[in-house]
């Protein structure tokens, strides 16, 4: 009767209820429904991503990648992808420089590290500086931040390598791509991490298909893990850039454990990877990076 009573009288009186105390509303993410219906989608709460591991394809388009990378694509679909999402020009190394430092640094070609000796702040250094850890896990490898091209491994996909100043810790944490399984296992991954496939597993030599098999194999690795589950951790996949047809626009996929699946169509771009990059390691954005539309909000992430 008295529990009635009280009830009636908030109503009474226009009451609302609220949050019980500790509890904060998920974020909302402006984006398009699986179904194709434009709606506001909610992403569930998580404990807060600490991590966020990064693959790179080569040289498709974002219609190439949904089209010859099924298994990648139904992994987006169960989660969240941009639609609206854009390499910043040609060729490959001064994307891959954007992602790491917010900026193409004046790099408008493939040249070796030898020809291009950076100096400049990157996200390597951001991890290390706010004493976080950073890893790149390189395919085809032959030993740590190998400096030139060697067999299916190119280093012109490597940004790490580039930076003159970082060399030591490159040394010590750029490696073979071997090592990720046994990171994933353990719940040791890096705070920052990329994993580079060779020119065969990113689809530039190799097929999409090819590169659809050995990115899922590493998906599924990474999913199995303890970071994964407990909700710490943030996937992306992506493109370093189209196959000049596109305007281009690359699959990008952010994906965490707990999300709502949802297209987002809000632009974005590789200087927004950086934001989102930085966002989770907790520092401040570097160069383009702060003017860009935030990835983080785009695809309502919440980050530790």
């Amino acid at each position: 009767m008295i529990v009635l009573a009280l009830t009636a009288l908030l109503s009474a009186c226009g009451g609302t209820a609220h949050p019980a105390a500790g509890l904060t509303p998920t974020p909302t993410v402006s984006a398009r429904a699986t179904t194709g219906v434009t709606t506001g989608v909610t992403t569930r709460a998580t404990p807060g991503v600490t991590k966020a591991i990064v693959f790179v394809v080569e040289n498709h388009s974002l219609a190439q990648m949904r089209a010859g990378m099924p298994k990648t694509y139904s992994f987006a679909t169960q989660h969240a992808y941009a639609t609206d999402y854009t390499a910043i020009r040609h060729p490959s190394l001064p994307n891959y420089l954007a992602i790491t430092a917010g900026s193409t640094l004046g790099v408008a070609d493939d040249a070796n590290p030898s020809a291009h000796r950076l100096t400049g702040n990157n996200v390597f250094r951001q991890a290390r500086l706010a004493g976080k850890k950073a890893k790149l896990y390189a395919d085809a490898m032959p030993g740590t931040c190998h400096l030139t091209n060697a067999g299916t491994y190119a280093v012109r996909h490597n940004p790490w390598a580039y930076f003159v100043k970082d060399r030591a810790a490159c040394r010590k944490h750029d490696v073979s791509a071997g090592r990720l399984r046994r990171d994933a296992a353990a719940g040791r991954l890096p705070n920052l991490g990329f994993v580079i496939p060779d020119v065969i597993h990113d689809a530039h030599d190799g097929t999409l298909g090819q590169a659809d098999a050995w990115i899922s194999s590493r998906i599924a690795m990474l999913t199995a893990g303890p970071d994964w589950q407990a909700g710490r951790l943030a996937i992306v996949v992506t493109a370093d850039e189209d196959d000049n047809h596109s305007g281009n626009r690359v699959l990008t996929i952010v994906a965490t454990k707990d999300q709502t699946p949802a297209v987002v169509t809000t632009p974005l771009n590789h200087y927004s990877l950086t934001g989102f990059l930085e966002d989770v390691l907790g520092v401040k954005h570097l160069r383009h990076a702060r003017t860009a539309p935030s990835l983080t909000k785009a695809f309502g992430i919440q980050v530790g």
